[in-house]
């Protein structure tokens, strides 16, 4: 896949405003746990970063799904794992599946205001007893007049304390097997029976706000459902793979950053009467790392490369999504090592990117999980 002049653009523009609007204040975001989705959403949208792959007819910038992956890559000189996370719930999780499938009612509605940035969007998705195994759920919507009455809770839901819509994936139809049951719909945040529990304390991510949402005879039109009744499974699959791209992408630059912090510390730190970078161990490890990032590049690349050409990904994804989640943490642990006692001190970049990593191998689709998909396209194919 190749980079043109208008992807160096985008990326040097992102980087800009990364350096001018989040990293000032990331540690007093991590420190509160929290930052202003609203206020940095408006931001932005007004520059055009939510809508960068969307329809133009609804705000966006038309462009390929190449330039998300760039964007994607690009977030990680963020210094932390949360507030990625949270724009790329905006931008790959929770509304690719608006954009590819909802009528142009409901596209108006919720994705016209999310590329603007006047709306924060979130995912329910998993739930207390269904997290990767998504034909599980059991949250329900059933028809009344010409509205659904939600009931159910999700669980994990990224941005949910600041979100004014949820993409929400329920069971239309008792009576249909698991991946023929399902239906998307979109559903305000403060509409009547929603319950947002408080924000959860976790191990990293802290920026990034995570809640459980409850759902009690809630009513939503029927004109908020995203394509067609008990298609919601596929679709969610298909979003699937935006997302698995999006995280693998995601952790490249954010790897990257780690290392060159590690490489910086230790070509500073005196042991024996060198520093530690001098150590052969530690040079070549260091290398060896930057080399399976590129590794992992290059795949996620090809991934891309696929997906534009109109190719069912999911295999590709699958796999860019268990590395990145597995290189990740094999990254922070190593490096995290070369920092010594500073290494082991809460506040230090490498504990936080130790603990912020430790998401990719569990959201999204447990590596296992990642390994059963890979195992049975395998079976298929063979």
């Amino acid at each position: 896949m190749l980079f043109t002049a208008e992807h160096a653009m985008l990326r040097e523009s992102l980087e800009k405003f990364i350096a001018r609007e989040i990293t000032p204040f990331v540690d007093q975001w991590e420190e509160e746990g929290i930052f202003p989705a609203k206020d940095l959403f408006k931001k932005l949208g007004s520059a055009g970063f939510l809508g960068i792959n969307k329809p133009e007819a609804f705000g966006g910038a038309g462009l390929d799904y190449s330039y998300g992956v760039l964007m994607a890559e690009t977030l990680g000189i963020i210094p932390c794992g949360g507030v990625p996370m949270a724009i790329g719930v905006q931008t790959d999780m929770a509304t690719p599946a608006l954009a590819k499938f909802g009528s142009d009612e409901v596209r108006k509605n919720f994705l016209v205001p999310s590329i603007s940035g006047d709306y924060v969007a979130c995912l329910g998705v998993s739930e207390p007893g269904a997290g990767s195994d998504v034909a599980g759920i059991r949250c329900s919507a059933r028809k009344q007049g010409g509205d659904y009455i939600v009931n159910g809770t999700k669980m994990w839901t990224t941005n949910g304390t600041q979100a004014d819509w949820i993409c929400l994936l329920v069971n239309t139809d008792a009576d249909a097997p698991p991946h023929k049951n399902k239906s998307m719909l979109c559903v305000p945040m403060n509409s009547p029976g929603v319950t947002v529990a408080p924000r959860f304390h976790k191990l990293g991510q802290h920026s990034s706000d995570t809640t459980q949402v409850f759902f009690e005879d809630v009513r939503v039109p029927q004109a908020n459902r995203i394509g067609e009744e008990g298609k919601g499974f596929t679709y969610q699959m298909i979003q699937f793979q935006e997302e698995r791209l999006w995280g693998a992408a995601s952790h490249l630059r954010a790897m990257e950053r780690v290392i060159k912090a590690t490489r910086d510390y230790a070509g500073s730190r005196k042991m024996f009467g060198a520093t530690t970078l001098d150590f052969q161990s530690v040079a070549f490890r260091l290398a060896e790392l930057e080399t399976e990032i590129e590794l992992l590049r290059s795949l996620v690349y090809r991934a891309t490369q696929s997906y534009l050409a109109g190719e069912d990904v999911t295999r590709l994804a699958t796999m860019a999504k268990l590395k990145s989640g597995r290189l990740s943490r094999e990254v922070s642990d190593s490096c995290l090592q070369y920092w010594g006692g500073m290494g082991y001190m809460w506040e230090s970049p490498v504990a936080r990117a130790y603990r912020d990593f430790r998401l990719g191998s569990i959201g999204g689709g447990a590596d296992e999980v990642m390994l059963q998909i890979l195992v049975k396209r395998r079976d298929k194919s063979a």
